[in-house]
């Protein structure tokens, strides 16, 4: 699933595309855009807007129109990539939309359907949307980030994981940044000092803006909005790499399941 580095490289590519306006919106799959209750008359609304600016927040990409708001959150398999106007988008599988632009198309794919559309006609709309997700990982500041876990009684993994706690972590960083900062990820989160939580908060900080500068981590499907891959797996301590030896200590690195999801950490360096 792309998580805030990979939608942060993804939004960064696409600012080639502000200032242009967007000449015609195709759909492919009106059943997804059924399901996201969109229409493709509401669509339609766009064709003729100008793109103004994009924006982020937590693993939610949204590009701001002259008059709307329309925004993406990728699921597991959703991409967004960008394609010369003259070259043809029939090669491209799981097509659900394409947003024409001038001399450059955005093309929105998801295999497994996962993925989300916002479309927002009204400024206040939006606003009420972003309340309901919690502060941005890069975004939060250190009392912030402290006030919001200090009374959590579930393991600080599943924190992480909570959106409307954190957003923009999912299970590749978060066992990354837990590895990184001497945390055990079943350690409630209320019980971590103001120590721990300041060297969890600047690991976050660090792991994040390392994956961006590394485009994100592509490990089956994501891909940024160029069609590329990521090279943060590469830098991958600890993430899918359970029954191998620890990279610090050589400990055997454990799997177990933490908010539902597979976990990878040192059972030696991560007490």
């Amino acid at each position: 699933m792309p998580e805030l580095p990979e939608v942060e490289t993804i939004k960064r590519d696409l600012s080639i595309l502000i200032g242009r306006p967007l000449k015609a919106i195709i759909v492919y799959d009106e059943a997804y855009l059924e399901k996201n209750e969109i229409t493709p008359k509401e669509l339609k609304k766009l064709e003729g807007q100008r793109l103004l600016h994009l924006s982020r927040k937590g693993k939610y990409l949204f590009l701001h129109f002259s008059q709307h708001i329309f925004g993406f959150h990728l699921g597991l398999t959703g991409s967004l990539i960008l394609v010369p106007e003259e070259n043809p988008l029939d090669k491209f599988k799981h097509k659900v939309l394409s947003l024409h632009f001038l001399e450059m198309s955005l093309l929105f794919s998801d295999m497994r359907k996962f993925g989300r559309l916002f479309l927002f006609d009204e400024e206040k709309s939006f606003k009420d949307f972003l309340i309901s997700i919690g502060q941005d990982a890069l975004e939060i500041e250190f009392s912030e980030f402290k006030e919001a876990l200090r009374s959590i009684r579930k393991p600080i993994k599943s924190a992480l994981l909570d959106q409307k706690v954190i957003s923009g972590i999912g299970n590749i960083y978060a066992d990354e940044i837990l590895f990184r900062a001497d945390i055990n990820p079943l350690r409630p989160a209320r019980s971590l000092s103001d120590e721990e939580l300041q060297k969890l908060y600047q690991t976050m900080k660090e792991v994040l803006h390392l994956a961006i500068s590394l485009r994100g981590s592509t490990i089956k499907d994501y891909v940024d909005g160029l069609g590329g891959a990521g090279m943060f797996q590469t830098k991958h301590l600890v993430y899918q790499k359970y029954g191998m030896p620890c990279p610090r200590c050589g400990t055997t690195l454990e799997k177990i399941k933490v908010a539902g999801r597979t976990t990878s950490y040192c059972p030696q360096c991560q007490r």
